[in-house]
């Protein structure tokens, strides 16, 4: 923990080192969002190429597809630590560099992987193990990204520069939504089933290259620096460290995935199984569904970053809380809409733009209120484990829980219950948060 003063003007970045690292930071996060959304639109496809067997169900399949969906994200907190710890040793640049090539890599390589019918049951093992791969990557790029745009961000404007993690977020989900939309409306159902899929997937390969060069130029930040020379403002204007214990970490990570369950739930829900969910449990086509999604994505991508930025006027606390009350006040409403068959195509695009929206609350100072809470030997650890912790057991899972319990009791009003419950232990954990955070210095 540190207690004391600001690092002086002359170790803080230029606004050139700023621009950059929002701009380095953001690929990677575009890249891993792009390809797990991609994933989740495909799943029913994904499904039928690689765990339909004889005499299954397409329920059955596509349970199978989200169980390895999750067990992706149950590798990231191994990611998290894995690379999280070399994060905090040798440098954000580094690392960084190293999981996007792992991130793009595993990305293409499922576009090349053989179906169920040309090798039988090898073909989910493979698709599974490659998700491993994308697991551990991915969860080594939300602690580095987000380190590296708060720690370059200039003073005040925290918020703003962490919600950038979650718009490209946005980006890379509405990005995936649109490749396979086009896919959709110039490819034959048949077509699409066969072959079409895969191209999505391969596109990692020029996206990943884009993100290497950017992630070449990155500087280290000013704050690693600082803390790996051992001459940083703790001695040049008397601040006092003390190093984190264990004991600290864990209840900070601990808190962490409190604060970002909601988020977590909510956003996967709305955001990315509400595809699967309008096709398996209200019977709409595959490009209505994605068109649901779209909107629901834009509706989040617009206010992301105006939340960000309100949260570094009036804090973390106020924005974020708004968020998670509104999910549980509105969930059940905005559900019931969907599966209104009497409501207008407008209700029913206007409740999914909502639905989006609210989440944007909780994901805009969601970074910057996460980067706040650690100091930076290990900052990239301990964010990273917090966030991918939250995302494995509320957001891997949200897909499987979901469809799995609307097959047992047929209620298709299970995914508000989902996100209402968890926003409302989120809600809780938020009202710990301190009014002046925002207003704090990064600690070292």
């Amino acid at each position: 923990m540190v207690v004391g003063t600001a690092p002086p003007v002359s170790e803080q970045a230029s606004k050139a080192q700023s621009r950059r690292a929002l701009v380095a930071g953001s690929v990677g996060n575009f890249i891993e969002w792009y390809e797990f959304g991609v994933y989740g639109f495909l799943a029913t496809i994904i499904a039928a190429n690689f765990f339909s067997t004889a005499g299954g169900s397409p329920l059955e399949a596509l349970i199978k597809t989200y169980a390895s969906f999750a067990l992706a994200f149950f590798f990231r907190p191994i990611g998290a630590a894995v690379f999280g710890r070399l994060g905090d040793r040798i440098g954000r640049r580094p690392t960084l560099i190293l999981v996007v090539v792992l991130m793009s890599v595993a990305t293409a390589l499922i576009g090349v992987l053989p179906t169920y019918a040309s090798i039988g049951v090898a073909a989910p093992i493979l698709l599974t193990l490659v998700r491993i791969l994308q697991g551990l990557s991915a969860g080594g790029e939300f602690g580095g990204a987000v380190s590296v745009m708060t720690e370059f961000a200039p003073r005040g404007r925290r918020g703003l520069y962490g919600s950038w993690q979650s718009f490209t977020v946005a980006l890379g989900l509405l990005c995936g939504a649109g490749v396979c939309a086009i896919l959709a409306s110039v490819l034959s159902a048949e077509a699409l089933q066969a072959w079409g899929w895969r191209i999505p997937f391969l596109l990692a390969i020029p996206l990943g290259l884009v993100a290497l060069w950017l992630r070449l130029k990155l500087e280290e930040t000013p704050s690693f620096q600082r803390a790996e020379k051992g001459e940083s403002a703790a001695e040049e204007a008397t601040i006092v460290i003390t190093k984190p214990t264990a004991w600290e970490t864990t209840k900070a990570i601990l808190i962490g995935i409190g604060r970002l369950m909601g988020w977590s739930a909510a956003g996967y829900t709305f955001l990315v199984v509400i595809p699967a969910y309008l096709q398996s449990s209200l019977n709409a086509t595959f490009q209505q569904a994605l068109v649901a999604t779209v909107l629901a994505n834009v509706g989040f991508a617009a206010t992301i970053i105006p939340a960000g930025a309100l949260s570094d006027r009036i804090g973390r606390r106020p924005v974020m809380v708004a968020g998670t009350v509104l999910i549980v006040a509105l969930a059940l409403p905005l559900i019931n809409m969907l599966q209104d068959p009497t409501g207008s195509l407008i209700s029913k695009g206007l409740a999914v733009f909502i639905a989006g929206a609210v989440v944007g609350l909780i994901a805009g100072p969601g970074p910057a209120m996460l980067s706040e809470m650690f100091p930076t030997k290990v900052r990239y650890t301990g964010l990273g484990l917090a966030y991918s912790l939250s995302n494995a057991v509320f957001s891997g899972s949200a897909g499987l829980i979901i469809t799995a319990l609307i097959a047992s009791t047929k209620d298709v009003d299970i995914p508000a219950y989902y996100v209402m419950i968890t926003c409302a232990v989120s809600t809780i954990a938020l009202l710990t948060l301190r009014r002046d955070d925002h207003l704090r210095e990064l600690t070292d």
